[in-house]
C-alpha cells in the first residue's frame, strides 16, 4: 500500500505534553515495505522527518514547524520468537503501546521490563530512547531491532550493530535519520503473579512520586553523570512546582514539566531555561535535556 500523507497535523493533538504547533505533513506507514518512497516524499516537501509515535517525550515549538511526522507501522502483535535455557524472546512491533506489550509480558510471566509500567509510550519510543527507571533500561534486555534507514533500507540489527547508552540509541551504520520498525527482547520466565505484583510495586512507586495523571513529557533534564539527580538539584534551586504561565515544574517531582491547561511553548522553553541557568549558577552544573525539541 502506498504512504498516507495527513497535511498540517497538529503536534499539540499528538504529544502528550499538549504543546506545539502544525507540522507540515503526517505520513503513516502501513508496513515496512511502504517506505521504499519515503525520500521522495520527504524531498517533495521539503521537510525535516519526525519519528513520532506516542510522543511522550516530545517538546515542540509553536507556529508552522517545517517536519513531516513519520508514523511506524502497528505491526503484529507480541509474540514469542524463540525460548530457550529460561530465556524467552519476545519481537513487538514499534508503534505497540508500551503498556500492552507489558500487560501480554505480565500475563505470560516474562521478566526484564518493569520499570517501564506507567510509562504513556510506544515499544518504538522505548527503543529509541532506551527507556527505564528502577534500574531497568531497555537496552539492558534488547536482543536485535529492525531499522529502517533512508541510505540501507529495512534491516534486522543485532545488538553488536547499535549503540545504547543511557537515554540514548543508535544504529552504528550512518543514517540521516531511521525508524524503529520492530524490536525483540531477551526475557526470563517467572510467575505471572510475580510479575503482576513486580508491575503493581513500581505503578505505586512511580504514582506517589511522578505526576502520571498529568499532561507531561516525562523528565525534563537527564540525570548527572555523578551527584544528586537532575529533580533534587532543581527542588533546590527553587523550581519545584515553579510555574510560568500555565506551564509548571510539578510539585510531586520537580524534573517532570506539566502543562496546566492551555499551555505555550514558549512559556515552556523560558521556564526550562531559567531552571538549567539557576542550577548551573547554583551548583555548576549543566544540566542536559532529556525530552526532545522539535524541531
Amino acid at each position: 500500500m502506498p504512504l498516507t500523507l495527513l497535511p498540517g497535523p497538529l503536534l499539540g493533538e499528538r504529544t502528550t505534553l499538549r504543546l506545539g504547533g502544525r507540522a507540515q505533513a503526517e505520513i503513516i506507514a502501513e508496513s515496512g515495505k511502504d517506505l521504499d518512497g519515503l525520500p521522495k516524499i520527504l524531498e517533495k516537501l521539503g521537510a525535516r522527518p519526525l519519528v513520532l509515535g506516542r510522543g511522550s517525550n516530545i517538546l515542540a515549538r509553536d507556529g508552522d514547524l517545517p517536519v513531516a511526522l513519520l508514523r511506524p507501522p502497528k505491526g503484529r502483535p507480541p509474540r514469542v520468537v524463540l525460548e530457550r535455557k529460561g530465556v524467552v524472546r519476545v519481537r513487538a512491533g514499534a508503534g505497540l503501546s508500551l503498556q500492552r506489550l507489558l500487560g501480554r509480558l505480565r500475563t505470560w510471566g516474562l521478566s526484564g521490563l518493569e520499570g517501564l509500567t506507567g510509562i504513556p509510550g510506544s515499544v518504538g519510543g522505548a527503543v529509541a530512547m532506551n527507556a527505564g527507571a528502577y534500574a531497568c533500561e531497555t537496552g539492558q534486555v534488547l536482543a536485535r531491532v529492525l531499522v529502517y534507514g533512508p541510505k540501507t533500507g529495512i534491516a534486522w540489527l543485532e545488538r553488536d550493530d547499535v549503540r545504547v547508552g543511557y537515554r540514548f540509541f543508535a544504529p552504528k551504520r550512518e543514517e540521516e535519520y531511521f525508524m524503529v520498525l520492530a524490536a525483540e527482547f531477551d526475557l526470563k520466565k517467572h510467575a505471572p503473579d510475580w510479575v503482576k505484583n513486580r508491575m503493581a510495586e513500581v505503578y505505586a512507586k512511580k504514582k506517589k512520586t511522578q505526576p502520571l495523571r498529568a499532561a507531561s513529557a516525562g523528565c525534563v533534564f537527564k540525570n548527572p553523570e555523578a551527584g544528586p539527580p537532575a529533580g533534587k538539584l532543581l527542588e533546590e534551586a527553587g523550581f519545584k512546582a515553579k510555574r510560568l504561565g500555565a506551564m509548571a515544574f510539578s510539585g510531586v517531582h520537580a524534573n517532570f514539566l506539566v502543562n496546566l491547561g492551555g499551555g505555550k511553548s514558549a512559556e515552556a522553553f523560558e521556564l526550562i531555561e531559567a531552571a538549567g541557568e539557576k542550577v548551573a549558577s547554583l551548583f555548576g552544573q549543566k544540566l542536559e535535556l532529556e525530552v526532545r525539541v522539535c524541531p
